[in-house]
């Protein structure tokens, strides 16, 4: 049982071709952390329902740009220091408005979840102090929510739906960045959940 209600039993039967596992989450990022996998499999499934991520193009399309998106599932913060995260300090865009809120609201989570407007936003959504408690971000479980929370207010289903990996991309990073490696992920990912 985690903050967010019980997982067992989330998909239905005819679903577990699509249940998201540990052995399938190293198969598609081999080099990921264990206890980082297993966090994220330990509340997929039940989530996944939830914010319907429930074929086989929307699970595929989120577990890429999550794989691309946690460096493999190696971690769920943003590589840095305070001197590259102050790019964000005065950033209005993101609600990066009190000096070293670019260090204090850098990525975490299965998206890299940034700025203190998306902290304030996404806690407020799951009902969690995220912007009074930003390392919150990076639990397994609390980054999974806010991932899913964040996939379902952009409308990134319909994107999936269309196999549309550039637009899933440009949703989830804002541009382009990383697109071929989230394009080979998408096709690992297709040949894990068949």
């Amino acid at each position: 049982m985690s903050i967010f209600g019980s997982t067992a039993s989330a998909l239905p039967e005819s679903a577990h071709s699509f249940a998201v596992t540990p052995d399938r989450l190293r198969r598609l990022a081999p080099g990921g952390k264990a206890a980082l996998i297993a966090g994220v499999a330990a509340e997929f499934d039940g989530l996944a329902t939830r914010h319907e991520v429930t074929t086989r193009l929307r699970l595929c399309h989120f577990l890429a740009q999550a794989a691309h998106e946690t460096d493999g599932f190696r971690t769920l913060e943003e590589y840095g220091g305070p001197a590259y995260f102050a790019r964000y300090d005065g950033r209005r865009d993101l609600g990066n408005t009190q000096a070293g809120d670019g260090a204090r609201y850098h990525g975490r989570g299965v998206f890299q979840l940034t700025g203190r407007w998306n902290y304030r936003r996404f806690g407020s959504l799951l009902g969690i102090d995220l912007e009074g408690h930003p390392e919150l971000a990076k639990r397994p479980d609390i980054s999974l929510a806010i991932a899913f929370a964040y996939w379902r207010e952009r409308g990134l289903n319909d994107a999936a739906d269309a196999d549309d990996v550039v637009r899933v991309t440009k949703l989830i990073n804002g541009g382009r960045n990383g697109l071929a490696e989230r394009t080979r992920l998408l096709a690992v990912a297709k040949g894990i959940w068949a």
